[in-house]
């Protein structure tokens, strides 16, 4: 994989680039640092080459209003007004306006690696044959997700693919499908396809076009279940994530029995194969040369509800959020550089009051070592069952002896580790076990995570400031040292400061140099005392309900997707974390989320922001005002609501003038 350091800057010749080929051109050329040659030719024929270093200084994003019903088209599709703005340290300036370009929509027949034709976003049995929706008689098809999410856009070394001339390799994952055609709800219900797509970039000009579609096989890791963000390891993969884990006691904190019962169906052909301890981990996706993947599922970094996890630049310390309500903030440290197979699991402790004027200090619990073999041994050789390896009752028992009260999900639980069973606690029972232990379980759909390189400084998306992290709130406990004095339902980025030198709850110092030692708010949203007059109840000019993280260290700036159910319309932003100033970049299809964020600062010289939605039309309370006008473009736009669209923001140079000396 091709990276820029972080103290490094695109020089004005890289972006320059841009001014040849097609007219929409992927955003920016983030290359290491070179010499802008100016040419003046001699009346003799000879040339000479004075040379001068111009290096970037800023690039300042310049927010899109808001889409309204004055152009319901612009509601009903991806939207992109928003312009970026090159700063150089010789005085001048580019100016580019963006947009997005789709590489295609879910449902569509795509070109697959054979010479054929696939189903963008189809999804396949174990067996590797089409699940078919039968549920509207005479309208069979295959089930195809309409909620694409994480991706990751990767280089493989000396990759070679028929008819690619400069293969780049796009992960994409789809986390579910909403319904099926008879409108029945398929949640959680079909396992979670990952795509290797195949793009080839054009050298000259950092466009890509899809060339060929593969889907993993997933059968070796049981299938996947509720993938939702992702990100991509510093050695090249796709780290992927299995949400909302199956609650195996069936207690209501966790995704129902029920639920893993027709998954199962539908994956395996029957209904009691699938295990729900084989559910909640994290896979990782490995790309070929050729365009085919393989997937491996770490069983060792604690069964929660995995987002976007991030891995810091020693290629040993993973963060993880965890969206849930009564969630924790993770860390898992593996033994060695570029292998998740094995290592120590960790659950945030905050030792003074975390709130919204307060930094706050971690201490890091140790929960347990773990190789990923053992875990999965633990399930599929030993079979082990939930009440083998703890107490779990939902009513306060006569004898309290040996038990702990928790509050997982805003529910009470009484719990006990049976002897001998406290790895499997900590790795199986994960949520159970942090909370026993005494981690901060408070979080309210802690999100996606990024790393700030520069700065040693990880960001958190938390989608919502309440119930268990508001003082007296569902689900809210002292003990947890998480108490803000009000719900902000929109949300809010935590940021957290790192360094080494930490020491955990044994005593021990934590192997690593990348430790988050204090959390702090970075910025909230704004709740609305009462809609406006197009529905949003949450201030359409800050952010809402965020859930993708991604920083780009070439542009000092922290991109922000957001899942909201408070904004008529979801927006992709752009926050510079040194003006502090907040620009909306992209808005979504009414009814959507904004998913799938990737910025990659160098592919081959280029950057791109990677970019889908899930669900549009997906209506809520809040689009009353604007359902009725937007429905039919819905329906034109994206088969009926049933499909959703994966793609990149692209830039065009609004004139090859605005680059001029000062």
């Amino acid at each position: 994989m091709t990276t820029t350091p972080a103290n490094q800057h695109p020089t004005r010749r890289d972006l320059l680039k841009w001014f040849t080929g097609l007219p929409f051109l992927p955003l920016g050329a983030m290359a290491t640092a070179a010499t802008l040659a100016g040419c003046n030719d001699s009346d003799n024929g000879t040339t000479t080459m004075p040379t001068k270093t111009v290096n970037l200084k800023t690039a300042t994003f310049t927010s899109m209003d808001a889409p309204s019903l004055a152009n319901p088209a612009a509601m009903a599709t991806t939207t992109v007004n928003s312009k970026l703005s090159v700063s150089w340290d010789d005085g001048s300036q580019t100016d580019y306006q963006l947009a997005y370009k789709p590489f295609f929509k879910t449902g569509d027949s795509v070109p697959n690696l054979s010479g054929g034709t696939i189903i963008a976003g189809g999804y396949v049995d174990a067996k590797g044959n089409p699940i078919v929706d039968k549920s509207v008689a005479g309208k069979e098809r295959q089930f195809f997700s309409d909620c694409p999410d994480g991706s990751s856009l990767i280089t493989v070394p000396n990759a070679s693919v028929a008819g690619v001339t400069n293969p780049v390799f796009h992960v994409v994952q789809f986390e579910y499908t909403t319904k099926d055609q008879a409108g029945a709800s398929m949640y959680g219900k079909l396992p979670s396809p990952i795509a290797i797509l195949t793009l080839d970039q054009d050298q000259k000009t950092g466009h890509l076009e899809l060339k060929k579609y593969y889907n993993v096989d997933m059968s070796s890791a049981y299938g996947l279940w509720i993938t939702c963000g992702a990100s991509m390891s510093p050695w090249g993969t796709h780290l992927s994530s299995e949400e909302y884990e199956p609650d195996a006691f069936d207690q209501g904190i966790g995704t129902a029995l029920s639920t893993v019962t027709a998954y199962s169906q539908n994956y395996f052909g029957d209904s009691t194969t699938a295990n729900p301890y084989n559910y909640g981990h994290l896979p990782e996706i490995t790309v070929n040369k050729d365009g085919t993947g393989s997937v491996k599922k770490h069983f060792c970094l604690g069964r929660i509800s995995h987002e976007l996890v991030q891995v810091m630049p020693d290629n040993r310390t993973l963060i993880m959020g965890d969206d849930y309500t009564n969630g924790g903030f993770f860390m898992f440290i593996a033994d060695k550089e570029k292998d998740l197979s094995a290592g120590t699991l960790y659950v945030a402790k905050y030792t003074s009051v975390f709130s919204e004027n307060t930094i706050a200090p971690i201490q890091w619990i140790n929960l347990g070592h773990a190789t990923s073999q053992e875990i999965s041994d633990l399930i599929n050789v030993r079979k082990i069952k939930p009440s083998d390896i703890m107490e779990s009752l939902t009513t306060q028992p006569a004898d309290l002896t040996g038990y702990t009260k928790i509050i997982l999900n805003a529910k009470t639980l009484w719990v006990k580790v049976k002897s001998g069973m406290e790895k499997a606690a900590a790795f199986l029972e994960t949520h159970r076990y942090a909370a026993l232990k005494g981690g901060s379980m408070a979080f309210t759909k802690l999100e996606g995570t990024t790393v700030n390189i520069k700065d040693k400084v990880a960001y958190s998306a938390v989608s919502y400031l309440q119930k268990s992290m508001v003082k007296n709130g569902a689900g809210w406990t002292e003990s947890n040292n998480v108490s803000f004095s009000a719900a902000i339902n929109s949300g809010a980025v935590v940021a957290h400061d790192m360094k080494g030198g930490q020491i955990d709850s044994t005593g021990a110092v934590i192997n690593s140099d990348w430790v988050a030692y204090q959390s702090r708010v970075l910025i909230t949203g704004e709740d609305l005392a009462s809609p406006d007059a197009l529905g949003n109840t949450a201030n359409p000019n800050k952010i809402a309900n965020p859930d993708n993280l991604k920083f780009s260290e070439s542009l000092r700036t922290l991109f922000i997707g957001e899942d909201s159910g408070m904004h008529v319309n979801n927006f992709l932003w752009a926050y510079n974390v040194d003006t502090k100033v907040l620009s909306r970049i992209l808005s979504t299809p009414s009814g959507a989320e904004s998913t799938g964020l990737h910025a990659v600062d160098s592919i081959n010289g280029w950057t791109y922001i990677m970019s889908n939605f899930q669900h549009p039309g997906d209506w809520e309370g809040i689009h009353s005002n604007v359902k009725g006008t937007l429905q039919s473009y819905i329906n034109a736009n994206y088969s009926n609501g049933y499909a959703a669209a994966v793609g990149y923001i692209t830039a065009d140079p609004i004139a090859p003038s605005s680059v001029k000396k000062s």
